[in-house]
This record gives C-alpha cells, structure tokens and sequence, in this order.
C-alpha cells in the first residue's frame, strides 16, 4: 500500500514522505507482544510535526476529502490469537499505522489552546448570552469556514495560541465588510491610521484592512507586538481593543497605587471589560459546545481557497465568471475591492475557492486575446462638475457619480482618480502608480454671488482679495487686471463670494450702491477661469 492511498494528495510534500519512510522502515522489524495487540501502535511524526501542521497543498494539486472521523486510516491488527507472539511483524511497504488526520478544524483549535483560563461573571454572562442565541452562533461560525483555515495554519506557524482563531467572532462576527462607526474595518477591526501602520494599503481601488491575507497577516503582527509589549495574552487583548497606550496608562496607575497589575485589575472602559470575557466565553463554547446545547458546523481541515495570479486588469463580474463562483461568494473572499475592477498593478493576486482556481485558470487561457477590463482610470485635469466630467470620458453623470461614489453638488478636484469606460483613447490597463495612489477629492459646488467693492486708499489686490476671503489671482481674473496691478482709492472691483457670506461682505462695504444688491446667485464655473474661492 501507497503512503499516497492514505493521506489526501494536498498534505504531502517529498521531504514528508522520506521522513515517514525512514520511520516506518525502522519499525518493520519489530518483535514483542507490544506490536500483537488489537490496537495498531501509534506511528510517531517528526520532531515538531503534527498530523494537523503537515504542508499545505501545492500549487494545483487537486483537493481530495480528508478521511472520516470515524475511518482509520489503516485497518487494526489481527487478533492476538491469528499471530504468533514471537513472529516479526510483516508490514507493507511505506504503511502508516495509527496515524489519523484532524478532518475537523475546531478540534485542531482546541488543540492548540495556549491562553490562561478567566473564570469569572462576566465569563458567565457572555456564554449565557452566547449559548442563548444557537441560531447567531450557527450564522456565525459558518461565516468563518472560508478563513478558519488560514488562521489557524499562520497561528501554527508563528507558534502562537489557537484561541486568537476566535477574536475575528468578537471583533466582526466574521464579516470582512463589517464598518464600526469609528471606522474600524474588516473582521479584524483595523482603523485608517493602525492600517497604514502595518502596512495596509487604503486607496481609491482597495482596502486591505479587509483583505483576507494581509489583514490576518497585520493583526497576527500587531497581536505579536502586543504580547511582547506587555507579557501577558489578557494585557495584549485589551491593548487590542483599547490600544497599548491606554493600557500602558491604567498598568502606570495601578503600579502607582500598590494595586495588582492583571487583566481583571485594570480599571478600564465596559467594551475592553467585557473584550477577554467575549473570548473566553466562545473558547468555552467551542471546547465543550455540547454543554452549551450549540451545534458547530463541520468546517474541514484543509485550504478552503487557493491564490491565484493576475497579469491584466479584470472586472469583479468577469473574474467570478470565469471561477464559476457567485458573486457575492467571489467578494466573500476578495472583500477588499472597493471598485467593480481589479487591477493587477495593484491586486495582483485574488482568492478563488480551491477547486474553482483551476477552472478559472482555464478559462483565463482560452481568453487570453480579449479584453477582461471594461474599465479603466482617469485623472481630472482641472477642478470640475460630475456633468463635465462625464461628457468628456463618454457616460452618463449618474453612472459616473455612482461607479465612483460622488454625491450630488460635489465638484471633483483637480488630479482625482476616476473610473471611467474603457474605450477610445482609454483603453489600456491602470498603472501602478495610479494603482497605489489614485485617491478622489471632492469640493461643495458653491453657489457664488457677484458684489462690487471699492478699493481703500493703499489697498492691493492681495488686501483686497484677503478682506474678502478670496485669492488674488481669481480678483485679477474677475477684473481682467494684470496680478500685479495697482489699485486706486474709489475704484469699483467685482468679487464672487459664497451666497451665505454675501451679507456680510455686503456689511464691511456700507456705501455700496443700491443697484448693485440683489444680484441673482450664479454657478460657481460661469465666472472663474481659474478656479472657484474654497469655502
């Protein structure tokens, strides 16, 4: 028999099989009863190897069903009485005796439990609530099966404690698109500035908080840093939830006070209070969930996804096409997309269900001379209304406010990045410049006001223009003044303003003419060549 007919393809590796036919061989010529009982012995592993931390499939080995739970993987021993006792043991070539496999992934976590224990109320409290609630547990855990995997193989790696599997059901429920009000993101709940701090890239295009592989990557280093910050996994949560500067304070406080320097000593806000015992409590749940009346769906023990590679722009809808995966199964695993494009500049590779890469791969080929894009990036020239801007990149307004989220009554700023149709003069992939830093900026499309004003005795247009909230450049422009030109007491000068500030520049010119009052209000654009006041 095979070492391959036991163990499912995607676990072995070269360097494995050796090392396992190097084990066996030895055991072959073993005598004594120890090797006559009913019950094979256990095959040993490597040092440092488990069944659970064996290779992860290479690249475009097909995924094979881990065996049952309640299969060995090879059959038990004759009875005692069909061998002779001082008989050597005959065993086939490279067979593997008692190994079996951790076909189910929430065991392997329990195996790797590592963190101290809290035991108290509040514990108590979260696992009532918890277990009160079967049918947000089941909706729950069936929303981590495409990422319980990857976590728990990069834990191992790093050597780190199985429960931090669990957080992303404290922090997000699982749900990489989750938002908080403080603009937290992903199920690791990374604001803007600690994104940017682990190297989360955040643009027009993408958001890798959100990301499955490099937000796990960045909480998995910040958790790191933590720990080593403070020594303690309790401290190093609640540094995660609150922020180390915060805990670092209340650690100060207590220190000063003669007061114990742990978790349940701190005094701290009710969110990071009842943050370990949230924890603790699905710990609890997922080591014995039968005493909780909960159900954990089966999740298995391999890869759920694989990483594929991109060489041309393709849209979200063609790349789920070609994987024949849903759409919305296809952003479950590539949730950091903030456009319906994916730029291979910038996103080079995307996750595809394990089986469902190769097909994508496929199809990929057989369209390797057609276009996979209908979109690409444009940059805005000048400031400019939606309306504008539409009609020179060939789409509706409406569509262009809506692909690249623009309200109503807002201009878009000079060197934004937008998304527009791909066609004509801009057909061609997005840059990696434009990739990594196109960002959108937009303005209030004011509605000015025309007034006139006198110029005082030694007034310029720089006095003048900063008297009004106005630059010079766009004074001269109105007047079609050179920049530099010279005012003369009395003179009468044209200036747009902001309909709600008119009133009071109307006030700081007190014996402007009454024909002059009362102007209608006009678009910001009709009167300025070079740009409208900011606000």
């Amino acid at each position: 028999m095979k070492l391959t007919h036991l163990i499912p393809a995607r676990l072995i590796r070269p360097s494995w099989v050796l090392l396992m036919a190097a084990v066996v061989s030895g055991c072959a010529n073993l005598t004594g009863p120890e090797q006559t009982s009913a019950q094979a012995p256990m095959q040993r592993l490597p040092a440092g190897m488990t069944p659970s931390t064996m290779p992860a499939a290479p690249a475009g080995a097909a995924v094979q069903e881990p065996p049952s739970s309640t299969s060995p993987l090879v059959p038990s021993a004759p009875p005692v009485s069909d061998m002779n006792a001082s008989q050597s043991v005959d065993l086939k070539p490279h067979a593997v005796i008692g190994l079996k496999e951790q076909t189910d992934i929430w065991e392997r976590i329990r195996r790797g439990f590592a963190m101290p224990d809290l035991d108290n109320d509040l514990v108590r409290n979260r696992e009532q609530w918890y277990a009160s609630r079967p049918d947000y547990m089941l909706r729950m855990t069936e929303r981590s099966r495409p990422y319980l995997f990857h976590i728990v193989e990069e834990l191992e790696r790093r050597k780190m404690p199985m429960e931090l599997a669990l957080l992303p059901f404290i922090e997000s429920a699982f749900n990489p698109q989750a938002v908080s009000s403080a603009k937290a993101a992903g199920m690791w709940q990374f604001m803007p500035a600690t994104g940017k701090y682990f190297d989360l890239k955040q643009n027009l295009f993408r958001d890798e908080r959100r990301d499955v592989l490099q937000s796990t990557r960045a909480a998995l280093d910040y958790l790191q840093k933590l720990y080593t910050m403070f020594g303690d996994w309790h401290l190093a949560l609640a540094a995660y939830n609150w922020g180390e500067g915060s805990v670092g304070r209340a650690l100060a406080r207590n220190k000063a006070q003669g007061l114990p320097l742990t978790y349940s000593d701190l005094r701290m806000p009710n969110e990071t209070r009842f943050y370990v015992p949230k924890l603790q409590a699905v710990k609890n749940i997922v080591a014995q969930p039968e005493a909780f009346n909960t159900e954990l769906p089966l999740i298995q023990n391999h890869p759920f996804f694989k990483s594929v590679t991109i060489e041309r722009d393709i849209d979200v809808a063609m790349a789920a096409k070609l994987a024949n995966v849903s759409l919305e199964d296809f952003k479950a695993l590539n949730p950091a997309m903030n456009r319906p494009v994916i730029l291979a500049a910038g996103t080079p590779k995307i996750l595809l269900p394990w089986d469902n890469a190769t097909v994508f791969e496929t199809n990929l080929q057989s369209r390797a001379d057609r276009r996979l894009s209908s979109w690409t990036a444009w940059q805005a020239p000048r400031t400019m209304r939606a309306e504008e801007v539409a009609g020179q990149v060939g789409m509706s307004a409406d569509q262009l406010r809506s692909v690249n989220g623009i309200p109503a009554r807002m201009l878009v700023k000079a060197g934004s990045t937008l998304l527009v149709p791909r066609q004509g003069k801009l057909d061609s992939d997005v840059t990696e410049h434009l990739a990594d830093n196109g960002h959108l900026l937009l303005a209030p499309e004011v509605v000015l006001r025309k007034i006139m004003v006198k110029a005082r005795a030694g007034d310029t247009l720089a006095r003048l223009a900063s008297r009004h909230g106005v630059s010079a450049a766009n004074v001269a422009d109105w007047n079609r003044l050179q920049p530099n030109a010279k005012l003369s007491n009395g003179q009468n000068l044209n200036i747009y303003v902001p309909a709600k500030a008119s009133r009071r520049a109307a006030k700081s010119q007190p014996r402007m003419a009454p024909a002059q009052r009362g102007k209608a209000p006009v678009k910001a654009a009709a009167p300025a060549a070079k740009g409208t006041p900011k606000r």
